[in-house]
């Protein structure tokens, strides 16, 4: 979305009021019901706040990010915002591969694919990723487009009804490999997020780890009580 862009760019500064609703909607050509959801989905994203009676204004910090886009099954938008750097992506056995997914076969084939998230800039690593899919229910993901590519929107569009997602976040220390990729020391205190997803009759279809610098940004849940 434009006004998405004006934030993450800079031409709409932290505290800018943001146009009205009718406002966008002539600029944009959209109803209002269109302009509503998607100034909806940017205070989900942390990018805007809305004041009753007062407007919209874009947050103090655009570096927000609502953990529960992250789970992917209540949230609607991208988990977060920027494309991948595919590191790897093989079919091997669950035995074998870098997380376990519960309750799999050490011989059953998994799908394992790594990647690091990318700053606008195309160069700056802003996490890594790492996720693990049962091969039955991803026997395509090597040849998809992995750049930008959203695991739980994949296995919907494979017809996978997904029930339920865990996430885990926890204190990590980053090993020598990891400093070096985000320009830290080694030993240096981030976050390790571990997300299980499970589909129908409780079957696990994905587990991912993401490692986040605790700098880069900050994380919230937010909880509608109206």
């Amino acid at each position: 979305m434009e006004i998405e862009a004006r934030i993450r760019d800079g031409r709409l500064g932290p505290g800018t009021r943001v146009p009205t609703e009718a406002e966008l909607g002539r600029e944009f050509g959209v109803s209002r019901i269109t302009v509503q959801r998607a100034l909806r989905d940017l205070a989900e994203a942390g990018l805007v706040v809305r004041y009753r009676g007062r407007g919209t204004f874009v947050a103090q910090t655009a570096s927000e990010e609502n953990l529960l886009r992250f789970t992917g099954l209540l949230t609607p938008g991208p988990e977060k915002h920027g494309d991948h750097r595919v590191v790897s992506v093989e079919v091997l056995p669950a035995g074998r591969a870098a997380l376990r997914l519960p309750g799999l076969d050490d011989d059953e084939a998994v799908v394992q694919l790594e990647r690091h998230k990318l700053g606008d800039d195309g160069v700056e690593v802003l996490n890594t990723e790492l996720a693990v899919l049962p091969f039955r229910y991803a026997p395509d993901l090597p040849d998809r487009p992995l750049e930008s590519l959203i695991t739980h929107v994949y296995l919907r569009e494979r017809g996978v009804a997904l029930r339920r997602s865990r996430l885990y976040v926890e204190p990590h220390a980053l090993t020598e490999e990891q400093a070096a990729l985000f320009g830290l020391p080694a030993g240096a205190p981030v976050f390790r997020w571990l997300r299980v997803t499970w589909a129908a009759g409780d079957e696990p279809v994905e587990v991912m780890e993401a490692i986040l610098p605790a700098t880069t940004e900050r994380f919230y849940v937010e909880t509608n009580l109206a």
